[in-house]
């Protein structure tokens, strides 16, 4: 059997329980459980999906979208009470599991940022009244 080899940077998929471990200890922001709905473009169409949680340097999203470690998507986020969908040109997919996968924000803009901001912000302020 030949050793595989990883392009630098790549993280190999691990059936073992242990993934998830992994990925919380090289998380940078602090995620929240918002779910938000949003779309999703990996190819030439958009698919729905929603946020399982959420942070400023990524998500983890449910969807049928078909993806792998490595693809960058487009994410539109339609935030409650915001106007326009709060988009994310570059969304790096990092992990895949049935129906969910894990991305992190590769490039996001002052204004988008600032929403995410804010509404991290407003949940983590309901999430520690009780009211989340």
């Amino acid at each position: 059997m030949l050793p595989l080899s990883f392009p630098a940077g790549a993280v190999p998929m691990s059936p073992s329980g242990s993934e998830e471990a992994g990925r919380m200890e090289r998380r940078r922001h602090r995620r929240v459980p918002a779910q938000i709905n949003g779309l999703l473009c990996g190819n030439s169409h958009e698919v729905e999906g929603t946020t399982v949680d959420l942070s400023l340097g990524g998500a983890k999203i449910e969807s049928g979208l078909e993806v792998y470690p490595g693809k960058v998507i487009v994410i539109r986020l339609m935030i409650p009470g915001v106007e326009e969908p709060v988009s994310i040109p570059e969304a790096l997919v990092r992990w895949v599991e049935p129906n969910q996968f894990g991305v992190e924000f590769q490039r996001v803009d002052q204004k988008e940022l600032d929403e995410l901001e804010e509404l991290l912000g407003d949940f983590e302020e309901a999430e520690g009244s009780g009211h989340a």
